[in-house]
């Protein structure tokens, strides 16, 4: 019997309309649009402005995005992960609410948060239940509404986030496609240097800590960057020499956009081509757990059966890794 590998099989996607632009943040803060551009490589992100809409509204339209381009039943659909950093509700599970409204009423869902990593750790997770022989269809979705949690009068953070969701499909495969391997790290230490202290259960909400917007998203900028860069790239190195794969081998490299300086600098570690790099920094923004599928999605069309994906991102708390997958489709755009 074939040994069953858990494959992408299809990919969704789901952007606000709003375009927050570098020129409007001008307006908002003291920064310009050269400031950011060459320190982020961010030209827009993606805003969800509608009221009493949160991450579960992104999450549902980036599902049902995929499965109109798959045309899959959402009956058919056994477990959903929603990889997040910005839950609708505390307690109140974001995967469930997602999964009743797009019909998929057989599958079991839950949460998932590492942050930035949420996705690539979401992948190695949603493979394990593929490669099991006991689920055939795993529907993981990375999606945040960070402008839930960014204030916009710090330009340290408000010039990096947008809102933004990517699905994708996973499903058994016998072609030795899909997820090949991981490398997957953590170290908690580096908490302090990016997070959201106020609204968890060391530090409630109380008015003084509204009154001193201590509610938002903080992170001290070179100490994030520091360990993003050596981190990502280390991954990135590590998975390319336990699979004796070389920069020829590798057909894109598709790293958590954080920072355009940041991908560069992974990319330029394994010696990459540019056109082997995946980027979309410069319309989203940092989206979080919803970059690696947003890049997915974008690049669809450019991608063969067959491909060796390597894929690289880093988030708060911190966590880090790499994974090494083979694409399992030709797309039919």
């Amino acid at each position: 019997m074939s040994k069953i590998s858990a494959a992408i099989t299809a990919v969704g996607a789901y952007v606000p309309e709003y375009v927050l632009t570098n020129q409007i943040l001008e307006t908002m803060v003291d920064t310009n649009d050269e400031w950011i551009t060459s320190r982020t490589g961010i030209k827009e992100r993606r805003i969800l402005k509608d009221v009493g809409k949160g991450t579960s509204y992104l999450a549902i339209k980036a599902a049902q995005d995929l499965i109109n381009k798959k045309g899959i039943d959402p009956k058919d659909i056994e477990l959903i992960i929603v990889a997040t950093a910005t839950p609708d509700m505390k307690a109140a599970s974001t995967a469930a609410f997602t999964a009743s409204n797009i019909g998929a009423v057989n599958a079991f869902s839950f949460d998932l948060d590492a942050a930035c990593s949420s996705f690539l750790f979401g992948m190695s997770v949603a493979a394990r239940y593929i490669e099991s022989g006991r689920y055939k269809n795993v529907l993981l979705i990375g999606a945040d509404k960070m402008s839930s949690m960014i204030n916009y009068t710090d330009r340290a953070t408000c010039i990096i986030f947008g809102d933004g969701a990517g699905a994708v499909l996973f499903e058994p495969n016998t072609e030795s496609l899909g997820l090949q391997d991981e490398y997957l790290r953590s170290d908690g230490t580096g908490r302090e240097f990016l997070q959201a202290t106020y609204g968890g259960s060391s530090y409630p909400i109380t008015t003084e800590a509204i009154e001193n917007n201590k509610q938002f998203a903080f992170q001290e900028g070179q100490t994030v960057f520091k360990n993003a860069v050596f981190n990502m790239a280390d991954a990135t190195v590590k998975i390319l020499e336990k699979n004796n794969l070389t920069k020829d081998d590798v057909s894109w490299l598709v790293a958590h956009q954080a920072n355009k300086r940041i991908v560069d600098a992974t990319a330029k570690r394994i010696e990459l081509e540019e056109q082997k790099v995946m980027m979309n920094i410069h319309k989203y923004g940092n989206t979080t757990s919803a970059t690696l599928p947003l890049l997915l999605n974008d690049y669809e069309s450019q991608l063969k059966k067959g491909d060796n994906l390597i894929f690289a991102a880093f988030g708060g708390g911190f966590n880090w890794g790499s994974i090494y997958l083979k694409w399992a489709y030709n797309s039919k755009k």
